[in-house]
């Protein structure tokens, strides 16, 4: 599975002092989805080894549709490099806007932590040859960046 994307109503408890859904809350949903998307590729236990180019573009209303679409957008020997979408709208009006989006990348591991092989991922349309050049390119400027 290249793709998935969890859907549920923003509650009460996710609030911050502002009235808004709190930013950790939606990197916590952010991840998991990454996680289930990496895991059903992999078909076998993944950890989170880069979060990056997070966006917040509007907050998230208390009672708010969220989607949270996590999209595979490369896969490296051992790694996925995943696309997460957060969306979410007032379920009266059925309007979606993205509010949240980033890339984020697993390891597929073994039981004792080693980094496994995955499948190669060959992306088919252009807008998926299109976000796996965005992630590469992405993620080598984040590498020369990087101090040594």
């Amino acid at each position: 599975m290249s793709s998935i994307t969890l859907r549920f109503l923003a509650e009460p408890n996710t609030v911050n002092f502002g009235g808004k859904v709190h930013g950790g809350t939606v990197m916590k949903w952010i991840d998991e989805a990454g996680y289930a998307c990496a895991t059903a590729w992999a078909k076998r236990y993944c950890v989170t080894v880069f979060v990056g180019s997070i966006r917040f573009h509007r907050p998230i209303m208390i009672g708010d549709m969220v989607e949270v679409e996590a999209r595979l957008a490369y896969t490296g020997n051992t790694s996925m490099n995943i696309v997460v979408e957060v969306r979410s709208g007032d379920l009266k009006g059925g309007e979606m806007s993205k509010t949240t989006e980033c890339l984020i990348v697993f390891v597929s591991v073994d039981s004792h932590g080693r980094p496994m092989p995955v499948d190669t991922w060959t992306p088919g349309t252009p807008g998926e040859i299109a976000l796996a050049d965005h992630a590469r390119a992405y993620l080598e400027a984040a590498k020369t960046a990087r101090p040594q």
